[in-house]
């Protein structure tokens, strides 16, 4: 498992860096730059990489890529189009980067982490975000996050744990939020890897109000690819997760309607809900190398929107 792993890892890497939405480049200075100054509570001293572009948006976005294991904050920056069309668009993207030295992968198995504000690197990148929208006037109402893998599995927990911080996010290859829970920090959810954590709708939903207790107010939109041959992350999850998040956005398992071979041949894309507050995409035939699809991403978040009607944070949800 390990060495298929580590695989999968080299091929993310290469899959990343292609690209899918051939958006032009930018002529810019700006570049990533780690910030060292203290910017909040980060327990578990995860690392803060910005990119802030040369020319900001009023009041800017924020996205939050976090990346895979075996990865690290500045080949997420270089494995993705982000910071080109932050440059284009003028929001501010975060990388973080993981305090795990053995491995790179988050966090995503402790109490503190799965808990809001409770602590692990789930409060680390809350931090980095609160103090980007302070120093930079950001949009509270549109911060956003997106990741594959182990970044995956974080974008998770962070819709879960902070719903009152992300307006959507957008999951590549991860697993259902609490489904690595264990005892400690960075803990390798064997059973949920290999597809054997099931639950019903209502156990999953459950695990994510036990993050912010007393928490009833908006909930992000969620959005989430699979390949139904990944051989690290197995497709069992691609089906708790939905579970997961229909439950815990009210929507039927079933989903309103489906598309096939969109955005990529051999994909489906499945709407769940008249209000299209969640969608899944399967992938079939993929193993865990998915590749990133950044104009997709984009669009979901709207993140190309500079005017006064961009999708934000508690905009009412159409039923």
């Amino acid at each position: 498992m390990l060495r298929r792993f580590q695989n999968a890892v080299t091929s993310l890497l290469l899959l990343s860096s292609s690209g899918s939405g051939g958006w032009p480049l930018v002529a810019s200075a700006a570049s990533l730059e780690k910030v060292t100054t203290d910017f909040g509570p980060n327990p578990r001293n995860v690392g803060f990489y910005i990119y802030v572009p040369d020319t900001l948006a009023a009041n800017p976005p924020i996205l939050v890529n976090p990346h895979w294991c075996h990865g690290d904050a500045q080949a997420c920056y270089a494995g993705s189009q982000y910071a080109t069309l932050a440059s284009r668009y003028g929001f501010i993207a975060i990388y973080p980067d993981s305090p795990n030295t053995a491995d790179k992968c988050w966090d995503v198995s402790s109490n503190d982490t799965l808990t809001h504000d409770g602590g692990g690197d789930s409060l680390g990148i809350a931090s980095m975000v609160r103090w980007a929208l302070d120093e930079y006037g950001g949009d509270p109402d549109r911060v956003f996050v997106t990741g594959v893998s182990s970044g995956a599995m974080m974008t998770e927990v962070l819709l879960g744990a902070y719903p009152d911080m992300f307006a959507a996010g957008s999951a590549f290859a991860g697993v259902p939020f609490g489904c690595f829970a264990g005892d400690g920090y960075g803990v390798w959810g064997g059973e949920c890897a290999e597809g054997r954590v099931t639950k019903t709708a209502g156990e999953w939903a459950a695990l994510v109000d036990a993050a912010y207790p007393g928490y009833d107010g908006w909930r992000p939109k969620v959005q989430i690819y699979h390949g139904t041959n990944d051989d690290v992350l197995d497709y069992v999850n691609y089906g708790e997760a939905v579970k997961q998040w229909t439950a815990v956005l009210g929507l039927s398992e079933q989903p309103a309607n489906a598309t096939a071979d969109t955005p990529v041949a051999g994909w489906t894309k499945s709407v769940y809900g008249e209000s299209g507050w969640f969608e899944a995409y399967s992938a079939a035939g993929v193993t865990h190398n998915i590749q990133n699809q950044e104009a997709v991403v984009m669009d979901w978040f709207d993140l190309a929107c500079t005017g006064d009607d961009c999708f934000k944070w508690g905009q009412i949800i159409p039923i």
